[in-house]
């Protein structure tokens, strides 16, 4: 091969390979819950878990409702409602934002200058005293021309007063969110503020057209710090011209949405978030109760948790494995629709995985090259959001395909075929 040619095809290769490093396999949130910066206090993860219990208790506390609200088949629905009901105890909230958007609304500066600070303090003791969610952040407002002082300067209150209070650390895992993105320099004005905390990563909202025709720009601008894009349904579907009556996640223009980010994100190892359901699962009636009001508390209940665990699994069939919470009942009908997803597909993806080691290792044996790993990362990457969601455990998966706990851990199926 010409030698000129051979250093422009390797140098293309290892950008190529830079650029769409694939799904890293590390654990992804299944959900984000939003809460107003007004009103997120240390303890907020905590009560908004015993909040999800409560309603599991209440409403779904037999199998036997899993089966008739969820329509889960009858031999599956009592291994997903114990996993569902131990999942919420253990660890009901997985990712929380701290929204100074929508969830907060536009308020005078000094109120607002007032909860960031408050925020950012409660933040550092939940942090400090274990109360906070594995993965956490804050949403600040648009870079829009209205509204872009106000983000920056909620944004850097927030963020001295956080360090402040922590003598400079900051958790795990934690993210800054742009939403309504509509020119890239929204990005970079975002990226220069944060510069200064390179442990800060950022989300990407896509909810305008705009920011979904340029989406592979707008994470170029990130410079390997965008971690996720989150799709905003209802403004995209608004400034589309669809009228709030017809929006709604399943609506077709969210799945153009969906396909395109994931087409023109694929490879790059980016989280993708779908939006939330905005029928909300709380009871009308409280207090001392008639027969007829705790029915009708239950009719409300169940149609907004079916719905919501209609939403998730369109998303799932998708390939999205995260979505929006925007009350903590709501998580009963996401975990069941999680748990029931990944424990009906589980042996058909062990056995591919199991037969894709087979044939690694056989290609080995004859000194050929094994050119289907993708697949096998991808069947992997099942068996881990399984394990990070609560649906399996590492034991149940380690029987089903036969891979030892070093070779699971590596989260790389080239790595567990190498030494074949």
């Amino acid at each position: 091969m010409n030698t000129d040619l051979h250093g422009k095809l390797r140098a293309a290769n290892l950008a190529f390979n830079q650029k769409y490093p694939g799904d890293s396999g590390a654990r992804q949130p299944v959900h984000v819950v939003y809460g107003g910066g007004n009103l997120f206090k240390a303890e907020t993860c905590v009560k908004l878990a015993a909040m999800a219990v409560k309603a599991f208790d209440e409403y779904a506390p037999t199998p036997e409702i899993f089966e008739s609200v969820f329509v889960i088949s009858g031999s599956l629905a009592p291994k997903v409602h114990a996993r569902v009901g131990e999942k919420l105890r253990r660890e009901a909230i997985e990712d929380y934002r701290i929204d100074f958007e929508d969830g907060y609304g536009i308020r005078a500066d000094a109120e607002e200058d007032g909860h960031a600070d408050t925020a950012a303090k409660a933040l550092a003791r939940a942090h400090e005293k274990g109360m906070l969610s594995p993965f956490s952040g804050i949403r600040v407002k648009p870079l829009n021309e209205e509204l872009k002082e106000r983000s920056l300067r909620t944004l850097d209150r927030f963020f001295k007063v956080l360090l402040a209070e922590t003598g400079g650390t900051l958790p795990q895992n934690f993210v800054v969110t742009l939403p309504k993105i509509t020119v890239p320099e929204q990005v970079e004005t975002l990226m220069h503020a944060i510069s200064e905390f390179p442990a800060v990563n950022v989300e990407l909202m896509m909810e305008t057209p705009q920011s979904l025709e340029n989406i592979g720009e707008l994470v170029d601008l990130a410079k390997g710090r965008c971690v996720a894009i989150h799709f905003g349904p209802y403004d995209y579907t608004s400034a589309l011209g669809i009228t709030s009556a017809r929006q709604s996640l399943m609506h077709p223009a969210c799945d153009y949405a969906r396909m395109r980010m994931q087409t023109l994100l694929a490879g790059r190892g980016l989280r993708i978030s779908d939006g939330p359901t905005t029928l909300l699962p709380i009871a009308p009636h409280k207090g001392d109760l008639t027969a007829d009001q705790l029915a009708e508390n239950k009719r409300v209940v169940y149609k907004a948790w079916r719905l919501h665990y209609e939403n998730v699994n369109h998303a799932l069939d998708h390939g999205i494995y995260q979505g929006w919470d925007l009350h903590p009942a709501q998580l009963v009908a996401r975990y069941a629709a999680l748990y029931a997803f990944f424990l009906e597909g589980i042996d058909s993806a062990s056995q591919r995985l199991r037969n894709f080691m087979q044939a690694a290792a056989q290609a080995t044996r004859i000194g050929s090259v094994f050119d289907d790993a993708a697949t096998g990362q991808g069947l992997l990457n099942y068996v881990l959001r399984a394990i990070s969601s609560g649906a399996l455990n590492e034991k149940e998966v380690l029987a089903l395909t036969d891979l030892t706990l070093e070779q699971l851990r590596t989260a790389s199926f080239t790595k567990i075929i190498k030494p074949l």
